[in-house]
């Protein structure tokens, strides 16, 4: 299969060294997968361009007492302590949460949010099958809606969910870290506090002046921790840009891949927000090396039928630059 012809929603890459092979993971779609259900599938290939048809991972209403059994978005697999963890999201609509308070820049919430969160599960190898760790929940807070939760491990050996808390329950998304146990089964201590999606001060700097200015959405979605040579700490994260007032004065806008640097290198930050890296409705990416050294970037676009897209980028210090997409081989667009 070539990725033009690939239906590709949060990619993941995994560039297994063992069997130089690229394992490509995404949520289970049962019209190429052949496995009807929610879970995560994996793309193998040896040079980015070829890949095998998708082998399902991980089957959601395959693990016993399973909390919820809808979404399967963002799977990410990670090796750590010599077995690999699977995070991926999942959701359940016929369980409401409470109405929370204003949050804590006294914005009243209104919408209606429910039980969302991200789970993990184990397997011995890259191609699973996954077994959740613990079936009774997600991994982080289960008052708190969130998604797309990945691994961060800190210098002193830490590990850490970082995950995006939905503009749903917050209205102003954020990003938040919570500190995981040594073998990534629960999490220990309270969640830390990162930034939030209106810290980009970009968002809305395509609207007219003297349009007023609308909170929701300010959304975090996607995140992804990447280390620099010179010691800062990057985030990869999407959101979406308000450029566009219509007929009737509402706001809307694209779908965005950006980052933010942490200079001090510490997950705490400070973080200072960038310029967006692609835009025409790309995002939720993810860095990564080939096996001949090279950074690429693989994002999705669009965000409705998604396909993949690969970027050849360099990191100047800790400023990230896509330097060219690789049409060889996304079939461009």
């Amino acid at each position: 299969m070539l990725l033009p012809d690939m239906p590709l929603h949060d990619p993941f890459v995994v560039a297994d060294d063992t069997s130089r092979t690229y394992h490509l993971y995404t949520s289970n779609d049962p019209s190429v997968s052949g496995v009807e259900g929610v879970g995560t599938m994996v793309y193998r290939s040896r040079d980015l361009r070829e890949w095998q048809r998708p082998v399902v991972v991980f089957l959601a209403g395959e693990q016993t007492g399973i909390w919820a059994s809808d979404g399967g978005w963002a799977p990410e697999v990670h090796p750590w302590d010599g077995r690999y963890y699977l995070f991926t999201t999942l959701h359940d609509e016929n369980s409401p949460l409470p109405v929370p308070p204003p949050n804590r820049w006294g914005t009243p919430f209104q919408l209606a949010n429910h039980l969302r969160g991200t789970v993990t599960a184990v397997s011995d190898s890259l191609l699973g099958p996954f077994t959740v760790v613990d079936p009774a929940g997600p991994t982080p807070p289960a008052h708190l809606m969130t998604l797309d939760g990945t691994l961060y491990v800190d210098p002193s050996g830490q590990p850490w969910m970082v995950y995006a808390h939905e503009w749903l329950q917050t209205v102003d998304g954020t990003m938040e870290a919570v500190r995981l146990a040594p073998d990534l089964s629960r999490t220990v201590g309270d969640p830390v506090f990162l930034f939030k999606a209106s810290d980009a001060s970009w968002l809305g700097e395509q609207i007219p002046a003297g349009v007023p200015a609308q909170l929701p959405p300010y959304i975090t979605d996607g995140p992804q921790l990447y280390r620099t040579p010179d010691g800062s700490l990057l985030m990869l994260w999407s959101t979406y840009e308000k450029n566009t007032v219509g007929p009737d004065g509402n706001i809307s806008g694209g779908y965005v891949q950006t980052y933010a640097v942490s200079e001090s290198g510490e997950l705490t930050g400070p973080w200072e927000q960038q310029r967006p890296l692609v835009r025409d409705d790309s995002g939720h990416g993810m860095l990564f090396r080939t096996f001949e050294g090279e950074l690429m970037m693989i994002l999705h676009r669009p965000f409705d039928n998604a396909r993949g897209k690969l970027y050849e980028m360099r990191l100047d210090g800790h400023e990230l630059r896509v330097l060219r997409q690789r049409t060889d081989l996304d079939g461009g667009g």
